[in-house]
């Protein structure tokens, strides 16, 4: 990767470190057109998507603290071309989720996802947030039901404000996929599918034939789709940022 000038290089231990604690480097070696240099950020959300309250120390977890600065940062790095996210998550914390997902929709940079193990519960809106989503083969979506952990008050108020938080949810899916509101409310409410809950688990080419995820595809397919993004942006001359609710 080219660095700005009096930028001091990252040696091997740092780089090392960025990986063993953030999960995150940086691609320095992709080419885009003509042989350009093109500089991706991979990031990746795993385990548990941690919020306000710390996960149990056996389990692992994506911090939004950690993530939510560094979006930023590549937001506003004139050194970052592009994002590649890969997801291997079984949800957790909504608010940190969707405050996620929504960052990454805000940027402008072009951003390509990639599920592998599985995105489920909020990891949905974690995918779909990307101008271009990619899901293995064997890779699997779950589309259930909010729910919610503690005390719980048994009165219509509760029932009422998880409903718009469900609402909330599938209205971003909905906004950043190919499918529509009903739906994706629809899956969610399914009681035939899975054991012990109410929803729908979508493996990689459901998913795609639903519209939640855009194609079925490996590494090289997601690098291959981010520089072929990195490279119109160039030619454009301008951001290719979509307004936030419309799907490239």
């Amino acid at each position: 990767m080219k660095r700005q000038e009096g930028e001091p290089e990252k040696s091997q231990e740092e780089k090392q470190e960025e990986i063993r604690e953030m999960g995150t480097m940086d691609l320095e070696e992709g080419g885009g057109r003509e042989g350009t240099p093109h500089r991706i950020k991979l990031i990746t959300i795993i385990g548990e998507i941690e919020g306000h309250e710390a996960v149990s120390g056996s389990t692992k977890a994506t911090k939004y603290e950690h993530l939510l600065p560094m979006l930023a940062e590549i937001e506003d790095s004139p050194a970052i071309d592009g994002l590649l996210i890969l997801l291997n998550t079984l949800g957790g914390d909504v608010e940190a989720g969707l405050s996620i997902a929504e960052v990454i929709a805000s940027l402008s940079k072009p951003t390509v996802s990639l599920v592998l193990g599985g995105s489920h519960s909020i990891g949905g809106p974690l995918a779909v947030a990307a101008d271009y989503s990619f899901i293995v083969p064997s890779g699997t979506m779950i589309i259930h039901p909010v729910r919610s952990n503690g005390m719980f008050i048994g009165v219509m108020q509760s029932f009422r404000n998880m409903e718009r938080t469900q609402d909330r949810i599938t209205g971003f899916l909905a906004r950043h996929s190919h499918m529509s509101q009903e739906r994706i409310e629809e899956l969610m409410l399914n009681s035939t599918q899975l054991v012990k809950d109410v929803g729908t688990l979508l493996e990689g080419e459901e998913a795609v034939r639903e519209g939640l995820i855009d194609q079925v595809g490996g590494l090289s397919d997601a690098l291959g789709k981010l520089h072929e993004m990195i490279d119109a942006r160039r030619i454009g001359g301008q951001s290719q940022h979509t307004p936030a609710g419309i799907k490239r």
